[in-house]
C-alpha cells in the first residue's frame, strides 16, 4: 500500500507492468510507475496525484502511510493528467486539503476541472518559497518547461530529498528491475528532450543544495551515486552525443536499402569502428532510435524514394529528430530508386536545416540493388565517417 522510503516520506504511487503504450504512441513493454509521495509530519503532504485509474488505491496508500490522518496538503507540481486525474477525488474525501501549486498550475485547474469551484482551496507558491510541515521543510524551485510551462519541484531540507517532477523519470514499471540509463534516455528524449536549456536551468537551481535522494514521478527513487544521473541530464541538456558512434536508420520496402544499410554497417565494423547500431525504422520503437540518435555522435539515413518523395516511415523519423531539437551531428545519406532517387535530397534538406548538422560525402545513390559503383560510394562513406569520428 505505502513503501517507505526514508524519515516519514512513503511512497503512495502506482506501479503498473500492464501498461504497453505511455501518451498513446510511447511503448512501454514493461509497464509504467506513476509516482505518489506522502510526507507525515505535524502536518501532512502529499506530492503529487496519480494516473485516473488508480485513485482508490493511492488514496489507500496514502492513508496507509499516515496511519489513518487526512493530510493537509496536496503539492501539485505538474498538471500533466497522469499526474493530476485524482484531485478532485482527493479533495472530496479529505474536506480540508488545501492545494499547494504555482501559478500557471493554478490557472491550469479549472481547465481540467471546470465543474469545480477552486476559490478557496488553492495556495499559490513561487520560486523560493518555503512550506513548513513541522521537522521537514519544502522548498519549491520553478522548473518551467521540464516538461509543462507550470512544474516545479520540491527540496526537502531535513532529509535531503528532491521531489524532481518528470525530471530523472523513466518508461518501466518499478517492478521491472533494469538498466536504468537506456529507459530514462529514451523517456528524457522524447518526453523532456527538446526543453534542453530549461532543464539545465534547473540543474544550475540544485547545485547548492546537498540532495541525497531524487524522487521523480515515474521510475525508481534515486540514491547512492547521484552524480551519474545528474551528470547524464548535464549531457543530454547539451545535445552532445553520450559516446563516438554510428546510428544507421534505415527503411526498405524489397530489401535493397535494408542490403545497403547492412552493408555499410559491416563496412565499419570491419574498419574498427565501435558503437554502429543498425535499425530497422519499419520495426523497431521510433522512440528508442530517435534516443540512439541523440546517444551517437554520427547519423546514417538510408531509405527509398517513395511517391517521388520519402518513405513514410523515414520522413516520420526525421521529423521527430527536429521536434526534439536534433543537433550538432555528422550525417551520412544513403538514397534508393529504381527511376528517379529523390531520397537523398529530401532527407538533407529536412536534417540541414536542423543546428549544427553536417552532411558527409559521399551520397551513396542505389539503383534498385547494389552493384560495384555504389559498393564503392558505401567504402567512401564508411571511410569518411571513420576519419570524422577519429578526429573529434
Amino acid at each position: 500500500m505505502s513503501l517507505q522510503i526514508t524519515d516519514n516520506i512513503y511512497s503512495v504511487g502506482i506501479d503498473d507492468p500492464s501498461v504497453r503504450v505511455f501518451e498513446a504512441q510511447y511503448p512501454t513493454p514493461y509497464g509504467m510507475s506513476y509516482n505518489s509521495y506522502v510526507i507525515a509530519d505535524r502536518r501532512i503532504a502529499v506530492l503529487d496525484s496519480v494516473e485516473s485509474g488508480g485513485g482508490e488505491r493511492w488514496i489507500a496508500g496514502i492513508l496507509d502511510a499516515t496511519g489513518g490522518r487526512l493530510p493537509d496538503y496536496l503539492v501539485v507540481q505538474h498538471m500533466e493528467p497522469d499526474h493530476s486525474a485524482n484531485i478532485l477525488m482527493a479533495l472530496d474525501r479529505f474536506p480540508a486539503l488545501k492545494i499547494v501549486t504555482s501559478a500557471p498550475a493554478a490557472k491550469m485547474l479549472p481547465q481540467f476541472f471546470p465543474e469545480f469551484d477552486f476559490s478557496d482551496r488553492v495556495a499559490v507558491v513561487k520560486e523560493g518559497d518555503n512550506l513548513s510541515l513541522g521537522e521537514h521543510t519544502l522548498r519549491f524551485l520553478s522548473a518551467p518547461m521540464v516538461h509543462w510551462p507550470e512544474v516545479i519541484v520540491s527540496y526537502e531540507e531535513k532529509t535531503g530529498t528532491l521531489f524532481s517532477a518528470d525530471a530523472f523519470g523513466k518508461f518501466g514499471a518499478i517492478s521491472h528491475e533494469d538498466d536504468w540509463v537506456s529507459e530514462a534516455r529514451r523517456y528524457y528524449v522524447n518526453i523532456v528532450g527538446r526543453y534542453g536549456a530549461q532543464v539545465a536551468s534547473l540543474l544550475k537551481k540544485l547545485v547548492g543544495l546537498d540532495i541525497v535522494r531524487i524522487a521523480p514521478l515515474h521510475g525508481p527513487v534515486l540514491d547512492g551515486d547521484l552524480q551519474r544521473y545528474i551528470g547524464l541530464y548535464g549531457l543530454w541538456s547539451s545535445y552532445a552525443p553520450e559516446a563516438d558512434g554510428v546510428l544507421i536508420a534505415y527503411a526498405s520496402i524489397y530489401g535493397g536499402t535494408a542490403e545497403a544499410a547492412l552493408d555499410l554497417a559491416g563496412a565499419l565494423r570491419s574498419r574498427g569502428v565501435g558503437n554502429v547500431v543498425a535499425m530497422d525504422l519499419t520495426s523497431c520503437m521510433m522512440s528508442e532510435a530517435v534516443a540512439q540518435a541523440f546517444r551517437l555522435s554520427t547519423l546514417v539515413v538510408a531509405s527509398p524514394t517513395y511517391d517521388a518523395d520519402l518513405f513514410p516511415v523515414m520522413n516520420e523519423f526525421i521529423h521527430h529528430l527536429g521536434m526534439k531539437n536534433y543537433r550538432n551531428r555528422t550525417v551520412g545519406y544513403i538514397e534508393n530508386g529504381s527511376w528517379a532517387p529523390v531520397a537523398a535530397r529530401k532527407m538533407s534538406a529536412m536534417l540541414s536545416a536542423m543546428p549544427g548538422v553536417v552532411g558527409l560525402e559521399p551520397v551513396v545513390t542505389v539503383r534498385s540493388r547494389l552493384n560495384s559503383g555504389s559498393r564503392c560510394q558505401l567504402e567512401q562513406l564508411a571511410r569518411s565517417i571513420e576519419e570524422t569520428i577519429q578526429t573529434k
